[in-house]
């Protein structure tokens, strides 16, 4: 999930379900660079335990 915080402009993304797997960039990049080193660190103490199951995306039209 990627977000842009309003104050700061930054970038900032986390994996749904993945305990401390977040981080932030000025750039999409940026922040895909810092996402993957999060991922590789957490992911040297072995298999994650998932908080919850990717299950899709789905659009929310309000009329």
């Amino acid at each position: 999930m990627i977000e842009r915080d309003p104050q700061t402009s930054l970038f900032v993304g986390y994996v749904p379900g993945f305990p401390g797997a977040h981080s932030q960039g000025a750039t999409l990049d940026e922040l895909n660079t810092n996402l993957r080193e999060v991922l590789a660190m957490l992911l040297e103490d072995g298999e994650p335990a998932l908080d919850s199951e990717f299950m899709g995306v789905q659009t929310v039209v309000v009329a």
